[in-house]
């Protein structure tokens, strides 16, 4: 009975202790996840050739489709529709908005159509006049109540468990993480900070102009539409300079959206670089798409440029042995 007591326990150690080195338990085996760790591991260890000194470790991350789902709509585009259900029947001039009809009844393709004219303009109608504080009460209050019409969970606890634990390796490592997202700066930062670990200051998104008024509760700052600048493409490099200050080592995307910041990243920086890409290919446990998504996330370009680059494609469907965390 000892004998067998003490085999037990041997094993219960030893898969403990593998547990416990394995920093991605939630990826399969496979060129994405020894990418990652020979990376970090190169990048970090003092003589290395490729050792990076711990300010310069900068890892950008895309949200919507990269750290979370983007299906059947991105998350921020959920919100504002469900707030202006909300708000409709307070706000009876919007019933002979086209663009609010266009959203009410799904039609994505009339809010995507002329560079998102449509979709800002109801994002202006839910946000515009609010208070910095004002807007990120709606949308706390929002994640609280909201479920995702598949997944039946609260939004934010959909983040891929496989990215989250890329993000705490990645900072246990001495890495900055941030967020780099054509989502809205003021929208995310209500998040992340309980989602990813990553605070509000390290969130890089699209943003308008906001105004200072000294009120009689005190000072407020009071968002407008004025001065769009919109956190995509060409730019989130751009972004990236502006709010960061660093150039990446690190950047993470799953779409032509990212292309710029993979470059960036990547092409002839004086430090070792790693880009990666998130493919979506698990119908079954997540969504299936790449030229033809349901509404944002299209991912041709990047995917061609890929084995160019020497980006690593991320395979959901295969390089993760799960998706959702408990």
């Amino acid at each position: 009975m000892k004998h067998w007591l003490s085999k037990i326990l041997f094993f219960l150690f030893i898969a403990l202790h593998t547990a416990q080195a394995d920093p991605l338990p939630s990826w399969n085996a496979g060129a994405a996840k020894e990418a990652i760790v020979e990376f970090v591991e190169k990048t970090t260890r003092q003589g290395s050739p490729d050792f990076v000194p711990e300010p310069e470790r900068i890892a950008v991350f895309d949200n919507d489709g990269t750290l979370w789902p983007e299906n059947p709509m991105p998350f921020q585009l959920a919100f504002t529709i469900d707030e202006l259900k909300r708000r409709l029947p307070d706000e009876t001039n919007w019933n002979d908005d086209p663009t609010v009809t266009a959203a009410l009844s799904g039609d994505l393709p009339t809010l995507m159509a002329d560079n998102y004219k449509g979709l800002f303009h109801i994002i202006e109608l839910v946000a515009s006049g609010l208070t910095t504080e004002d807007f990120a009460e709606r949308v706390r209050a929002w994640f609280s109540t909201a479920r995702h019409p598949r997944f039946e969970r609260p939004y934010d606890q959909l983040a891929y468990q496989p990215m989250l634990e890329v993000l705490t390796h990645l900072r246990a490592n001495g890495f900055k993480t941030f967020i780099v997202s054509g989502g809205g700066s003021e929208f995310m930062r209500t998040f992340t900070e309980k989602t990813y670990g990553i605070p509000p200051e390290q969130v890089v998104g699209s943003t308008t102009r906001v105004v200072y008024e000294l009120r009689d509760e005190g000072p407020v700052l009071v968002k407008t539409m004025d001065g769009l600048f919109i956190d995509d493409r060409s730019g989130k490099p751009a972004g990236i300079q502006q709010f960061i200050g660093r150039r990446p080592i690190a950047a993470f995307g799953n779409s032509d959206g990212d292309l710029q910041m993979l470059e960036y990243t990547t092409i002839s920086n004086p430090r070792p670089s790693l880009g990666m890409i998130v493919h979506h290919t698990d119908s079954g446990r997540e969504y299936a798409y790449d030229s033809n998504p349901k509404s944002t996330g299209k991912l041709v370009q990047t995917l061609a440029d890929a084995s160019k680059r020497g980006w690593i494609v991320i395979d959901m469907k295969n390089d993760w042995a799960t998706i959702f965390g408990p």
